[in-house]
C-alpha cells in the first residue's frame, strides 16, 4: 500500500473529507488515526457548545473505512455495510480525533473498531463505532 496516495486520498481526494477538514495524524497498516478541525460550523448544539453527532459517525465511518483500506490494494474499493455507533458524551468545542484498528479482514469483507475523543482529553471518549465494510477487489 502507498500510504502517501492513501492520505492524499483522505485528505484532498474525497470532497466530503474536505467538507469536514479530515487530517491524517498516522497511517499504517491495519491503523489509522484522522482529526476533524474544530470549527463552528460543526456544532449540533450552541447552548453547549458540542460538536454535531453527524460529524462524530462520519468521522467513524471514515477513519474505519480507510483502516480497512491500509490492509488493501489502492485499486480495491471499499463500501460501507454496516456502521454502529455509540455516543457516550457531547464533544465539546474542540479538534476530534479518532483511531481506528482492523478486528477482521477477509477478501470480501473488513471490521475495524474506533474510539473518538476530544483534542486534549484521550481518555474521554465521545464515542465508539464497529464498522464493516465490502471490499471490492481491483484488477
Amino acid at each position: 500500500m502507498d500510504f502517501a496516495k492513501l492520505t492524499e486520498l483522505i485528505e484532498r481526494g474525497i470532497p466530503f473529507n474536505q467538507v469536514l477538514g479530515i487530517r491524517v495524524e498516522e497511517l499504517r497498516e491495519g491503523y489509522v488515526k484522522l482529526r476533524v478541525p474544530f470549527r463552528p460550523e460543526l456544532l449540533g448544539d450552541t447552548r453547549r457548545p458540542a460538536l454535531h453527532g453527524g460529524v462524530i459517525s462520519s468521522l467513524v465511518d471514515v477513519c474505519g473505512g480507510f483502516a480497512v483500506w491500509t490492509c488493501c490494494r489502492l485499486e480495491d474499493r471499499l463500501a460501507t455495510i454496516d456502521l454502529g455507533v455509540d455516543y457516550l458524551r457531547p464533544a465539546p468545542d474542540r479538534d476530534l480525533l479518532a483511531e481506528a484498528t482492523v478486528r477482521l479482514l477477509g477478501n470480501r469483507v473488513g471490521n475495524a473498531q474506533v474510539i473518538v475523543w476530544a483534542a486534549g482529553e484521550p481518555d474521554k471518549h465521545v464515542a465508539v463505532g464497529r464498522c464493516v465494510y465490502n471490499i471490492r477487489r481491483g484488477k
